[in-house]
């Protein structure tokens, strides 16, 4: 069968949460994009939504309560150096509940909100396509 993103192109998905002009982002462990800050998001179950993923890896990662999202863009992102193929459906909402905190630590330890014009070093591929189309 084979795994989503190394033997063929993985479907995933992000969502950026704004507060303002802030976006929230969490700091990867794993590849592809090891060591980055990123938008909450994963890989779509087979025959789950896109829109549904994108809520529940959210919530998963975060511990929002995420609320109506709106479709943003598609990133689709080649890691030749870790071996990952990724496309991505990237979400967008304000409208969430409660506040975010490390649920993965082993995946993601650590999160911040970044203004959108003063983002940290090391952003992900996927966080630079998503703030392009805000």
């Amino acid at each position: 069968m084979g795994q989503p993103g190394i033997d063929f192109p993985g479907l995933g998905v992000g969502l950026v949460i704004r507060r303002g002009r802030s976006i929230l982002l969490y700091r990867r462990t794993r590849m592809p994009e090891a060591g980055h800050w990123n938008i909450p998001g994963g890989k779509v179950d087979h025959m789950e939504a896109c829109v549904d993923a994108a809520c529940r890896e959210t919530e998963e990662e975060t511990g929002l309560e995420i609320g109506a999202i709106r479709f943003l863009c598609v990133s689709e992102n080649r890691f030749p150096q870790d071996g990952h193929h990724w496309v991505s459906l990237i979400y967008v909402t304000d409208d969430f509940t409660g506040e975010p905190r490390v649920m993965e630590p082993e995946k993601l330890p650590e999160f911040g909100w970044f203004d959108i014009d003063a983002l940290p070093e090391n952003v992900s591929k996927f966080t630079l396509d998503a703030v392009r189309h805000l």
